[in-house]
């Protein structure tokens, strides 16, 4: 299993990602905070509602929040109210935010930020080893997130989509980006030479007229703007 080492800050071989967990469902908590200590990651507090949570995240100043969208009082958006509130006061904490529907229009705000900032379904989380190396990325400043947001994002466009000059495969590169997939990752997916991603990756830049970077949470970005144009 991918342990934070993997993914440490640069002169900190030792590093360990400090975490907070926010969710109502004792049992769930619970059992992710037993996975994530097993993993090497500190679980350093845990909360049942969005109150909780920044109390918990503005004394333990995590380097980590996880969050779940709907908590009390009334189980609407208080997890990601919560989220938006702790990336004003505390930037430099990651944010990974599970629902267990996409809510495309809550989502987008913070999504924006596009640094350390990870969406994703809890239905859809089912292989561990791939959840704690996604955790990872998000603390160290990757942004990631789940494909049914994107497809929602996609379904939902204009009808003047700003995708039209992209190519069939320029906009399966591009929506692999959203998920967060570096250019080897790509590659892997769909079967091509990373150097054949990196140039569909700097064509649809391009034609998007939108700057080249060589940062992931940027590239999210990106492709988020434009799958928000609907």
């Amino acid at each position: 299993m991918a342990t934070p080492s993997a993914t440490a800050e640069p002169g900190h071989e030792t590093w360990v990602p400090r975490v907070v967990l926010a969710d109502d469902d004792v049992l769930l908590r619970e059992g992710l905070a037993s996975l994530l200590e097993r993993s090497g990651f500190e679980v350093v507090g845990q909360a049942g509602d969005a109150a909780g949570l920044l109390s918990l995240v503005r004394s333990a100043r995590p380097h980590l929040a996880i969050i779940d969208i709907r908590m009390p009082p009334s189980h609407g958006t208080e997890g990601l109210q919560a989220a938006r509130v702790i990336r004003e006061e505390l930037p430099d904490t990651a944010l990974v935010v599970l629902s267990a529907h996409v809510e495309v229009n809550d989502a987008m705000d913070l999504l924006a930020d596009g640094e350390r900032v990870g969406y994703l379904l809890k239905s859809r989380v089912t292989d561990v080893a791939e959840f704690i190396q996604t955790l990872g990325r998000v603390t160290v400043g990757a942004s990631v997130v789940d494909p049914s947001l994107v497809h929602e994002l996609v379904m939902s466009r204009r009808a003047r989509d700003p995708l039209d000059v992209l190519s069939a495969r320029e906009r399966e590169v591009l929506s692999l980006m959203a998920e967060g997939a570096s250019n080897s990752g790509i590659a892997r997916k769909i079967f091509v030479a990373e150097g054949t991603v990196e140039k569909h990756v700097r064509s649809i830049l391009t034609k998007l007229d939108l700057p080249e970077s060589a940062a992931d949470h940027r590239r999210v970005l990106a492709v988020l703007r434009f799958l928000e144009a609907r």
